[in-house]
């Protein structure tokens, strides 16, 4: 079953800003809220958006109290995630979508909301958007900020990027995926399913190049590698190595594991979407055509 696209913004829609995971403060936050401003909409935070809980945005409960208020609010057509981090997979549980389900909204996040994202994708079958959070705006660029307002206003674009090429090829599947280690983390529940055909997504940072290749290897054991019919990678920034040198770089890493279990999807790297910038807005749950060849690859979003 396709999953279902939430309606487009429009100017004076409200978005809830909340934090599933780390804690946050008003200042980390502003560039946000006046960013939403500028594009004509109205913000309210969730009623425990600035608590703390050592490196929580509060307690569980509070957290999932919060993202239980977005969901269910009917006057909320958005919710933007304050930050990742950790902490959404403690509450994902606690949380009632019952009500999503019938008035589907836009969540937005990526990094640590990837359990969210996918959650969704997997329980709800309503798309999501992989794209930078409230505390990513203050250092996002340009290209990124009217990236992310066409993406919420305008509906789907085209993507096409200078690519890293391992397998060319022409796929048409539903997107999936996200952070890998919040993936990796997701392996054995309920929250991350990957069917067949799917089209997989990966990112990361601040991985240890080693522990790349045991994730990997996870998800291709798993079967999940198997199932899927092409990979694309995004950034993939901060990578550490021990002394002994794995030997190979993380996007050669990763390719290499994926063709292992997966011989003839295509593959590409270099995505602009993740931990950096400019950090394009993917939409997970959605149908696409990817196509890579030579040294481009490009994402048609097809509903």
């Amino acid at each position: 079953m396709p999953c279902v696209k939430p309606p487009m913004l429009s100017t004076g829609d409200l978005v809830a800003v909340v934090s599933t995971a780390r804690k946050i403060s008003q200042e980390e936050i502003k560039a946000a809220t006046e960013l939403l401003e500028s594009w004509g909409l109205r913000y309210a935070y969730g009623p425990n958006l600035f608590s703390s809980e050592g490196q929580f945005a509060g307690s569980d409960s509070q957290r999932a109290a919060d993202l239980q208020w977005a969901l269910d609010n009917p006057e909320v057509k958005a919710i933007l995630c304050a930050r990742g981090g950790y902490g959404t997979a403690r509450i994902i549980d606690a949380v009632d979508f019952s009500a999503f389900r019938m008035n589907p909204k836009w969540v937005v996040g990526f990094s640590d909301v990837t359990v969210l994202l996918n959650h969704i994708s997997a329980h709800c079958r309503v798309q999501s958007l992989h794209a930078p959070m409230a505390f990513n705006i203050q250092s996002a660029g340009e290209t990124t900020k009217a990236a992310l307002h066409r993406s919420l206003f305008g509906g789907y674009s085209e993507l096409v990027w200078d690519a890293r090429i391992y397998r060319e090829g022409t796929i048409t599947g539903t997107l999936s995926g996200g952070n890998l280690s919040i993936l990796y983390s997701l392996c054995g529940t309920s929250s991350w399913e990957v069917s067949k055909g799917d089209v997989l997504f990966l990112e990361d940072l601040d991985e240890y190049l080693y522990h790349l290749d045991r994730m990997m290897i996870t998800l291709g054991r798993s079967g999940k590698l198997t199932r899927s019919s092409a990979l694309i990678m995004g950034y993939l920034s901060s990578m550490h190595d021990n002394k002994v040198a794995f030997g190979m770089p993380a996007e050669d890493i990763i390719a290499s594991v994926y063709t292992r279990f997966n011989p003839s999807a295509p593959v590409a790297a270099l995505c602009p979407s993740g931990h950096s910038d400019p950090n394009f807005p993917l939409y997970i749950g959605a149908d696409i055509l990817f196509l890579c060849a030579g040294d481009k690859a490009q994402i048609k979003w097809i509903n």
